[in-house]
């Protein structure tokens, strides 16, 4: 018998070459090695989002999240995934320093859990950084519009791009971004009109979420996705389970089933004859 063929990871050198394939690029994000597992055969990036603050660990928003907190994760999901390529969020606070910080945060994140790239937030004034990462060997996947991190001073989350002067401020952002060497940029919560023209305007593939169905590609938290994270429920998501429920649901069985004496049963123990009916 031939042994199996093994499967080869997407690089991010693919996830450029998408750009205006008319495939879309299919992304979502992951936080363990059980959903890398899950999701790896489905998905063309899984990105390790600083969302877990929020998703895993009942932070009101991304900004306690820590470096540390994001390798534990990222090298879980690294250990669950063959195929898909795995990006991970630099957290609040280990980028914008300098250009040198965040190439010294890059590299531990790289070495440490053997991603193909990273994320960070930010358009013109990061530009510079993410030049200094990306000539230094490092990928970056770029993020612009609502940016999570930054939002104490955006007012909150809310969506952005409806006025003119903001729309003409995140299109610059994307510019800079692209022209700076990512391979990639995620666009968040956007109007719809100004997510397409970005598309248009730059030469690297755009993934959105609460964006436009014309970027490049699309992402989701995936607890959103499949119902786990029901703290809120933001406009651009589209829930294909309610596993939340099922899991209550699943626990209401179990408390009945052991307060009334009815697990375990002979046939959960061991060295005990199942009674035959």
């Amino acid at each position: 018998m031939s042994a199996p063929v093994a499967k080869r990871r997407i690089t991010v050198t693919d996830i450029k070459g998408r750009k205006g394939s008319g495939e879309p690029l299919v992304c979502l994000t992951a936080y363990t090695s059980l959903t890398g597992v899950l999701l790896d055969d489905e998905v063309d990036l899984l990105l390790v989002g600083d969302s877990l603050g929020m998703v895993l660990y009942g932070m009101d928003t991304t900004i306690g999240v820590t470096l540390d907190m994001m390798i534990a994760h990222g090298k879980a999901v690294m250990r669950g995934t063959k195929r898909a390529c795995v990006i991970v969020d630099l957290p609040f606070g280990s980028y914008q320093e300098s250009p040198q910080a965040a190439y010294v945060a890059s590299a531990r994140v790289m070495m440490e859990t053997g991603c193909a790239g990273v994320k960070l937030e930010g358009g013109i004034e990061m530009a510079e950084t993410i030049r200094f990462l990306t000539e230094r060997g490092v990928p970056v996947l770029g993020h612009v519009g609502l940016m999570p991190q930054s939002v104490n001073t955006a007012g909150g989350f809310r969506s952005h791009g409806s006025g003119a002067a903001e729309a003409a401020d995140i299109m610059t952002d994307a510019k800079a971004v692209a022209e700076a060497g990512a391979f990639a940029m995620v666009i968040e919560g956007t109007v719809e009109p100004l997510a397409r023209k970005i598309t248009q305007a730059v030469p690297v593939p755009t993934i959105g979420i609460g964006a436009s169905p014309k970027c490049d590609g699309q992402i989701l938290v995936t607890e959103d996705l499949v119902g786990l994270f029901s703290e809120f429920t933001p406009k651009f998501v589209k829930r294909y389970s309610e596993l939340g429920r099922q899991i209550n649901e699943a626990a209401k069985a179990y408390a009945a089933d052991v307060r009334a004496g009815r697990f375990p049963g002979s046939e959960h123990c061991f060295g005990v004859k199942s009674k035959k009916k």
